[in-house]
């Protein structure tokens, strides 16, 4: 089956931008890049075109992917003088063309910027993504997409080249609201994994074999089986750091005031989060959150309990 070769913008070329615009590339679609920082060099030495700015990329691609850490990094690569709305007003493309913000951001604001872009005559989906930089690496990303049927489907293939779990949650800002329910849920799992293992360990237990016995009965999760070996072996470079979990419960404490919704554990995570920064730890791997509950404990794991 020849496939067919698109124009692909990819904004962003960080630890998670850079493998899935790899994928994207190595499925011979054409590739326009733009990033901040330097180009990676895997980028480099693929077949994608390098441009000095949102705006080229724009005028050159029909789907134009945005990946960028945070709500007002978004707005800027969309609406800045040499951002995505000026590609869109210079293109001659008679393409419609599709933004596709992978970036966790913002609900509300998600809903204005997807307004204001669709006002120039181009399609949005917002479609954050979880799996981590295993995940993109891999290409098995989980997409929460808000969005049309439509555009959905006519993004999807892009999607499963580098993700396995794709669903269209409903319309614009609705992908970034699954987004934020998913740092909720794993980062009170992180806390739940945390607690338990300094509680087994300053009880005189071996961490390592409380974990492994966990993992046959029902507290068994992703996170005790990723996260916990991270808090044992304390192995705690960034696969996802503190400082964008931080971001993103943010995101779930400033958006539940906005509705009405108290999150009082969420609450807590964010406050073990800070506790961490405090230390120096905003970039240390989110399974570091260990480290807040242990100062707290006066107690680290692997200790031998007195």
């Amino acid at each position: 089956m020849t496939t067919t070769v698109l124009k692909i913008g990819f904004i962003g070329l960080g630890i998670m931008g850079t493998p899935m615009a790899r994928h994207l590339a190595a499925a011979g679609h054409q590739l326009y890049v733009h990033t901040r920082s330097k180009v990676p060099e895997a980028i480099l030495a693929s077949s994608a075109t390098v441009c000095a700015s949102a705006c080229e990329v724009t005028e050159q691609a029909d789907i134009i992917f945005i990946m960028v850490p945070d709500t007002p990094d978004v707005e800027a690569v969309l609406f800045s003088s040499a951002g995505v709305a000026a590609g869109i007003k210079k293109s001659a493309s008679t393409k419609r063309k599709v933004v596709v913000d992978v970036s966790s951001i913002s609900p509300i604001a998600t809903k204005a910027f997807a307004q204001k872009i669709n006002a120039l005559g181009c399609d949005y989906l917002d479609a954050p993504v979880s799996g981590g930089e295993v995940g993109a690496k891999n290409a098995t990303l989980s997409f929460m997409v808000g969005g049309t049927d439509g555009v959905f489907e006519r993004v999807k293939p892009l999607f499963e080249l580098m993700g396995k779990n794709i669903t269209l949650v409903g319309g614009n800002g609705d992908g970034q609201t699954a987004k934020v329910a998913n740092q909720i849920i794993v980062a009170l799992n992180i806390e739940a994994v945390a607690e338990a293992l300094v509680f087994a360990a300053k009880a005189g237990a071996d961490p390592a074999r409380v974990r492994q016995a966990l993992m046959g009965g029902f507290a068994s999760s992703r996170i005790l089986e990723v996260h916990g070996e991270r808090m044992i072996k304390r192995t705690f470079a960034p696969g996802f750091r503190i400082e964008l979990h931080q971001k993103d419960l943010m995101l779930a404490l400033s958006t539940a005031r906005t509705l009405g919704v108290s999150l009082p554990n969420t609450a807590t995570a964010q406050e073990l989060f800070n506790t961490c920064a405090a230390h120096g730890g905003k970039a240390w791997d989110h399974s570091a959150m260990v480290k807040s509950l242990e100062k707290l404990a006066n107690f680290e794991i692997g200790q031998k309990a007195r």
